[in-house]
């Protein structure tokens, strides 16, 4: 929190003030932040100042998750695809529609870095010129394979049942179960109030 603070100071003044000087530098910088928490979220658990947040977010852009994209799928596949066959000097590989199909058909809870893990796996153990569906695997974390059996599928379905796995898991104990969901306790009740749990 004190470190935010001092940003603040930089940001509001655009000046810094070097260790062991008494004058000031001028600073003209651009910051761009990143974060998949939700700003609220962040406030919320007073691990970031509310003013350094409404400094930071002068203009805001939301990137939905990979599964809310589907045309960006099969770009980035492209993308990667091309990228893997060049570091791994294989022949240039195209991607069958049974390839195509499957990944259309995944979720992707580990968004984009799981995609792109899925495309350098397929790329080292392909032995044809064509990626056929069986060359993709998917990563086994297993609290992601543990969805939903009963074909409901719905992403708040997946998340309420998800949330309970875990909070059964760990005999009912909140702050446990939100560092294994990897959220904050703030945001796991906010879900269980959703959800009327």
């Amino acid at each position: 929190m004190q470190q935010q603070a001092v940003l603040l100071s930089v940001l509001q003044n655009r000046q810094v003030l070097p260790l062991g000087s008494s004058q000031p530098i001028p600073v003209d910088i651009r910051l761009i932040c990143a974060t998949n928490i939700t700003i609220r979220d962040l406030a919320d658990e007073n691990k970031f100042r509310k003013d350094l947040i409404y400094r930071i977010n002068t203009v805001e852009v939301v990137l939905p998750p990979l599964r809310e994209r589907e045309e960006d799928i099969l770009l980035l596949a492209d993308h990667f695809l091309e990228m893997y066959t060049l570091k791994y000097q294989k022949p240039k590989l195209e991607l069958s529609k049974s390839f195509i199909d499957k990944l259309l058909a995944y979720h992707f809870p580990g968004n984009v870095r799981e995609l792109q893990y899925a495309l350098e796996r397929a790329v080292i153990m392909s032995e044809d010129e064509i990626l056929k569906g069986s060359d993709l695997v998917f990563s086994p974390i297993e609290k992601f394979n543990t969805l939903v059996d009963d074909g409901d599928n719905k992403l708040d379905n997946v998340e309420k049942n998800t949330i309970l796995n875990v909070i059964e898991k760990n005999n009912g104990n909140i702050s446990k179960s939100a560092k294994e969901l990897g959220i904050t306790r703030t945001a796991l009740y906010r879900r269980l109030n959703k959800y009327g749990l």
